[in-house]
């Protein structure tokens, strides 16, 4: 199994920065996956299991998912980063969720693109993202990072779109 550095911890663009979780994000990871809609009631106890989860996995596999803030506002405006999720550790998969009240500024695509950085200085060669055939703005923001259509499966919530990108 090749050797990989760890994900930086801390990253940032213009807009934004990337930071570890802390438990007092429980409260806005609640809320955020309370706007999913999917049927799975959200708490705050299970947004804090998920960070502490999170927290606990990073130095065993190397890779983080982050919580986005706007530097400006100072605001947590949602999540993205690399989990294993359906993919391995050897190619994790990109994953991002933004705050409704966000969507169509770019937020998204500026966070992967430090991500997709982070991941490339890791030493891997290839990441993986899935996404549900109606999300067009996730495929949108996959598109311009340079991901491209895999493959399709279907599970029991539907359709999944597998899609990948090389790194350098």
């Amino acid at each position: 199994m090749p050797t990989y550095e760890p994900m930086l911890s801390q990253l940032g663009t213009e807009r934004l920065a990337l930071q570890p979780w802390t438990e007092s994000d429980a409260d806005e990871l609640c809320a955020l996956h309370s706007e999913r809609g999917d049927g799975t009631a959200a708490t705050v106890e299970r947004a804090r299991a998920v960070i502490a989860k999170q927290l606990a996995a990073t130095p065993t596999t190397g890779i983080a998912l982050l919580p986005i803030r706007r530097r400006d506002e100072g605001d947590l405006i949602g999540y993205c980063g690399l989990i294993i999720g359906r993919s391995t550790i050897d190619e994790p998969e990109i994953a991002y969720e933004l705050f409704q009240r966000v969507h169509g500024r770019g937020y998204a695509t500026e966070a992967a693109r430090a991500v997709l950085e982070a991941a490339t200085a890791t030493g891997r060669n290839r990441l993986w993202s899935t996404v549900r055939t109606w999300n067009t703005p996730s495929f949108r923001v996959l598109e311009k990072l340079g991901f491209e259509r895999h493959h399709v499966s279907v599970d029991d919530r539907g359709e999944l779109v597998w899609l990948t990108r090389t790194l350098p």
